[in-house]
């Protein structure tokens, strides 16, 4: 794989001329001094860190992965060091408020830079990524005092930050989590338990970790009704500032299929000391904040895996010289044509060109509405609400899929370790998994943000696009204008059919999610088009041409897909449904 080399160009694209972040930062409380010129230096400077620092860690990190030890866990050579870079540049408090000593700049120009620094080393970024959750978290939920004692080196960085929710019984249904908490006299709390899957659960970049765990006060009412979440450090802070131990401890690692550099533990909580989040037996009310803030983090991992395949694929294609073009030679000169040549070719290349550009597209879109509803916005909130599980469930499924195709155009040295690109496919499986999985994404959205309030949110949603269609050019629009309908009209066949059977809606989920994410990004596809289209009249750049071609593909070679999954939804649940479980059983006999 090429060297990475950060998309700077359609992130200015998608920044300034798509979305008009400037006028967008104009309307946020707090952020008129984020000017052109200041994101723009903030981002060079991420661009730099990314390129520099980062990328050259990404292979030779998955090729030595992590190390454990009964001290502690070790991560690859460079990634500390990474980190402490990191921390000095001042990027852990960079969207923070200022009343815990961060910068106060806008959530969605951390995603930009979350954007670049996740491409450039996905494992290494997501300890940084979780920091974050954990500090929003503790923000939204937690009393002073424990702000006070976490918070600061939080935002600084000097400690990172944990999600422990899974066990070894117990993932998506949180009802049989078994972690106690027990109540001391102090106020505190001992937690006693085993989590897994923890990602960042122990490691060298700092000497303490925050870890935010679920579990179970003794008498609570059962299921989920019944968890509540505490602070569990790794280390406790003492009044003189110094760290006292605490009964935590990493008892391995996982041997994984991919992101071999982020340390993945198993976490043993030996009566260690907690601290109450919010109030008891409401703790997985507090966690979706973190859980939303991670499943949009994710929704980013998508697309940087589709970013990676484009990069490495177009290198490629660019340079690999094989066969003659059907229409007769290119290169005439050269022995062979290069493989860009092939239609086939060109269908992989402009697959993962159009979900990595439409990806990016959706996920800035979402950074607006995160800013507005950090503002107190409350459709910006409901919207969240609706496109957070559609990003997280589509993109991360665009992104596997296009690491799939950036492994094909290769052909057989895309399955060589050295070339990069099977490490890609490798690190991207993980993002439909974790987090909730493209399943749990699916029922979410359908069942929870759509039918459960009728169907309003999706409404609204859809008059926004619509509002928009005036002003998108005619080539798209008419084909825009029909999906919208549609989606409308399949929404309210499931609810028709959902209330006769409701395994209906567990069939549909999955169709329905991707059917939505088809026809969002065709709106992101409509509205880049346009504005190049617009801006390509004084500026006839390949920028702008490719960026129109590459709509025209999306409209005639991939929205299609949508009837696809409005076929599967019409042909219901019965081929799913009518066999027994024995039946099953008997058959593996």
């Amino acid at each position: 794989m090429p060297a990475y080399k950060a998309p700077r160009n359609d992130i200015d694209f998608v920044m300034n001329e798509l979305f008009d972040f400037d006028t967008h930062y104009q309307g946020l409380s707090n952020s008129e001094e984020v000017t052109r010129d200041l994101r723009d230096a903030i981002l060079s400077e991420a661009v730099k860190f990314s390129e520099q620092v980062l990328a050259p860690l990404h292979q030779s990190g998955d090729e030595e992965g992590c190390h454990w030890s009964s001290e502690g866990v070790t991560t690859p050579a460079g990634f500390k060091d990474a980190y402490k870079q990191f921390i000095e540049g001042g990027w852990a408090g960079l969207t923070m408020p200022e009343a815990f000593d961060g910068q106060n700049l806008p959530h969605s120009l951390g995603i930009a830079i979350g954007e670049l620094m996740g491409e450039a080393n996905h494992a290494w970024a997501m300890i940084t990524a979780l920091s974050s959750g954990a500090r929003h978290t503790l923000i939204a939920h937690g009393a002073k005092e424990l702000q006070d004692a976490y918070l600061p080196k939080l935002v600084s960085g000097e400690w990172t930050g944990t999600m422990c929710l899974t066990e070894p019984q117990c993932g998506s249904d949180l009802s049989f989590l078994k972690t106690r908490a027990e109540n001391n006299d102090d106020g505190s709390y001992s937690i006693t338990g085993t989590k897994i899957f923890i990602s960042g659960g122990d490691h060298d970049y700092t000497d303490n970790i925050v870890h935010i765990v679920l579990a179970r006060i003794p008498g609570a009412p059962a299921g989920t009704k019944g968890i509540s979440l505490f602070v569990v450090p790794k280390r406790l802070p003492q009044a003189d500032g110094s760290l006292s131990t605490n009964a935590v401890s990493c008892g391995s690692l996982e041997n994984k299929m991919g992101i071999h550099a982020n340390p993945t533990c198993v976490m043993n909580f030996d009566g260690a000391k907690g601290f109450l989040i919010g109030e008891e037996n409401r703790g997985l009310n507090c966690m979706f904040t973190f859980m939303n803030s991670a499943r949009l983090d994710t929704s980013l991992q998508g697309l940087t895996h589709s970013e990676l395949a484009l990069q490495g694929a177009m290198t490629y294609a660019l340079e690999r010289e094989s066969g003659r073009s059907l229409s007769g030679a290119k290169a005439p000169d050269r022995p062979a044509d290069p493989l860009i040549v092939h239609p086939d070719v060109r269908r992989m290349l402009l697959t993962i060109k159009s979900f990595s550009e439409g990806s990016r597209a959706f996920i800035y879109y979402l950074a607006q509405l995160s800013d507005r509803d950090k503002e107190g916005d409350p459709l910006a909130k409901k919207l969240m609400g609706l496109l957070t599980p559609i990003s997280k469930g589509f993109i991360t499924e665009c992104g596997i899929e296009s690491a799939n195709h950036g492994v094909q155009v290769y052909g057989g040295h895309g399955y060589i370790r050295e070339w990069g690109m099977e490490q890609n496919i490798r690190d991207a499986r993980i993002a439909t998994l974790y987090e909730g999985t493209t399943g749990i994404q699916s029922m979410d959205l359908l069942g929870r943000k759509v039918l459960l309030d009728g169907g309003q949110t999706l409404n609204a949603f859809i008059d926004i696009i619509q509002t928009s269609l005036p002003e998108i050019d005619a080539e798209f629009r008419s084909a825009l204008e029909a999906q919208l309908t549609e989606w409308q009209s399949l929404t309210q066949a499931i609810m028709v059919s959902a209330g006769g059977d409701i395994d209906e809606l567990g069939a549909s989920a999955f169709d329905y999610l991707m059917y939505s994410g088809y026809v969002i990004m065709s709106w992101m596809w409509a509205r880049m088009a346009t504005v190049a289209l617009l801006n390509g009249k004084d500026n006839d750049s390949a920028f702008y041409r490719l960026k129109v071609e590459t709509a025209r593909f999306y409209f005639q070679k991939i929205l299609p897909r949508t009837q696809m999954h409005k076929l599967q939804i019409e042909n219901g649940c019965s081929s799913l449904m009518q066999s027994t479980i024995d039946d099953f059983r008997e058959s593996m006999n």
